[in-house]
């Protein structure tokens, strides 16, 4: 069965990382939801890319952190921080395409 990724995390956000990068955070709102993220390969480079029509060099980083059950993804700004023509000067807006994310979670029932 599939859920939404906001069905297995407790925050999905996005914010500057400078004014070059954008950083975006899905923590998870459990260990077993995390677990199951990592080992299904959830969040890759490919869907990154798809979702944010971008090249792969675009993508700095996606970083695991287990303390805080989190995958954070690092990505070039499309626009400079206050650049014209940029319309989401801190960031806080650009997480809204992770909200689409279809999970397989094996063994549950729907």
């Amino acid at each position: 069965m599939k859920k939404n990724i906001t069905e297995l995390t407790s925050i999905i956000r996005s914010k500057n990382s400078g004014p070059y990068e954008l950083t975006l955070d899905i923590m998870f709102s459990s260990e077993e939801n995390y677990r199951l993220a990592i080992r299904e390969n959830v969040i890759n480079e490919d869907l990154i890319c798809r979702l944010y029509r971008i090249t792969p060099d675009r993508i700095i980083g996606i970083i695991h952190f287990e303390p805080a059950y989190a995958i954070k993804v690092t990505i070039v700004r499309p626009i400079c921080s206050g650049d014209l023509g940029e319309t989401d000067v801190y960031g806080a807006q650009q997480h809204a395409p992770l909200l689409s994310i279809q999970v397989d979670v094996p063994g549950s029932e729907g």
